[in-house]
């Protein structure tokens, strides 16, 4: 059973469309290689440290930047 406010490892609503929802994020973050996307694979922490590794984002920054492309995607 989740808990609540505690986030999940993996964006749920693209890891089963990941490939579909990979352009989405190439779009948002331009400088993600397809190594670093197919890396990633919908798994939330592996996104963001691509995101902190590639742009020089703190983890904060680059889990918000996360949430706030996933919630546009919905």
């Amino acid at each position: 059973v989740p808990v609540t406010g505690v986030q999940t490892c993996a964006l749920p609503i693209f890891e089963g469309n990941w490939k579909q929802f990979k352009g989405h994020a190439r779009e948002q973050w331009g400088d993600l290689t397809d190594d670093d996307l197919d890396r990633a694979a919908g798994n939330r922490d592996k996104l963001e440290g691509a995101i902190q590794e590639r742009y020089g984002k703190t983890k904060e920054d680059a889990r918000r930047e996360v949430d706030e492309w996933a919630a546009r995607h919905k």
